[in-house]
């Protein structure tokens, strides 16, 4: 994995774990933040490529529909 993709994994989990935070809820178990970091930053790679945008936007919005889902 490249430096630039690690960084962005280590950023989304810290908004994972930021949200949980803010929302009160209890984060779970570190290796779950980060198996959801790289899922988050390959869909927003995903959708960058399809629609164009910023990363940490469409990552952001990543995590807050992840968080409404449970």
């Amino acid at each position: 994995m490249g430096f630039i993709r690690n960084q962005e994994e280590k950023l989304a989990a810290r908004f994972l774990r930021w949200q949980y935070q803010k929302q009160g809820l209890a984060a779970p178990a570190e290796e779950q933040i980060r198996r959801h970091a790289a899922q988050i930053v390959a869909e927003a790679h995903r959708i960058g490529r399809l629609r164009g945008g910023n990363l940490l936007e469409i990552m952001q919005e990543l995590v807050a529909d992840l968080l409404k889902k449970k």
